[in-house]
């Protein structure tokens, strides 16, 4: 199924006018080793702020989960950063990773069941992005969803608060503990999206490998450009893919050209304010609780009640 939709949304890509595809499609297992690596990155500052949020701010955010909660994470990320929370809280029932990779989703269960012997993960396979059935609740705590990574920030504003409205009706009477990127000197950005060692470049042009390899299409990535710049008046990073030269791709049967200096625009990374990611998640029906940054305000991780 995902590779059905892999192929239906990448022709229309292809097909559309501008270019675009969702950023969904990085996250194979090679993409999502990549973007492990870009963590690591000395420019990539996202990462490590959150984490020194998350360790600073775990006791209280335990507190306020409660005994016996269970953690429905949103995308199977950093383990680091759930690692942090499961050591935090007070006998969590339940982990619940959701990730429309498959492969990276089971890799992760099976360290986490190895790590927490006592935990009960189950993973379950699907599209965050569209509405989830997920299982019923385990025990009587609280249903806590974790976003981190300012994952967020790739949809669209209207795609972020149909998450929001779906998190919320998902969470009834728990709460989401949400990582967001803020806005910042937009030079700390160019770093950060342009790193010296290419390993952000080698991510983006991934999405072309793992069509090469799943879809069977013919893209020679040494004919395509990464290019990522900050967007100040839409507060976004975008991420493109630059055509070097005129070339034919081929898609299910279709032939689609690609003039030199056409794009393919493979991801957005919006940047919020405190107060304007509050004003969005009470627009989604939540209600802010606690919102903690770091000392240079580089990034923050919200407390959002679901009612």
């Amino acid at each position: 199924m995902t590779r059905d939709a892999f192929a239906r949304d990448l022709a229309a890509a292809l097909a559309g006018r501008p270019r675009s595809i969702s950023p969904k499609y990085f996250y194979d297992a090679e993409g999502s080793r990549l973007f492990d690596r870009i963590c690591e990155l000395p420019e990539y500052y996202p990462t490590r702020t959150e984490i020194g949020i998350l360790q600073r701010n775990a006791g209280e955010m335990a507190a306020l989960a409660g005994e016996g909660a269970e953690i429905v994470e949103f995308g199977a990320g950093s383990l680091r950063k759930v690692r942090l929370l499961l050591q935090a809280f007070d006998r969590p029932a339940r982990y619940l990773p959701i990730d429309i990779s498959g492969e990276h989703l089971r890799d992760s269960a099976a360290i986490l069941r190895a790590q927490f012997p006592g935990l009960d993960v189950q993973p379950v396979v699907g599209d965050y992005t569209q509405a989830l059935a997920l299982p019923d609740r385990a025990g009587r705590g609280k249903r806590i969803g974790f976003f981190p990574g300012s994952t967020l920030g790739n949809f669209t504003p209207d795609e972020a608060v149909a998450f929001l409205e779906r998190a919320a009706a998902l969470l009834q009477g728990g709460a989401l503990l949400l990582g967001a990127d803020l806005v910042k000197d937009p030079h700390v950005l160019h770093a950060a999206y342009n790193d010296a060692q290419g390993v952000t470049a080698a991510f983006n042009l991934n999405l072309l490998a793992r069509a090469n390899r799943e879809l069977g299409t013919n893209f020679v990535l040494s004919r395509f450009h990464h290019y990522a710049f900050y967007n100040a008046a839409l507060q976004r990073i975008e991420m493109h893919l630059v055509s070097r030269e005129r070339q034919v791709v081929t898609l299910g049967g279709e032939r689609y050209v690609v003039e030199e200096g056409e794009s393919l625009h493979t991801e957005n990374s919006y940047k919020f304010t405190v107060d304007g990611l509050r004003a969005m998640a009470v627009r989604a029906g939540f209600r802010p609780g606690p919102a903690w940054t770091d000392p240079e305000r580089l990034f923050s991780v919200h407390w959002l009640h679901a009612p």
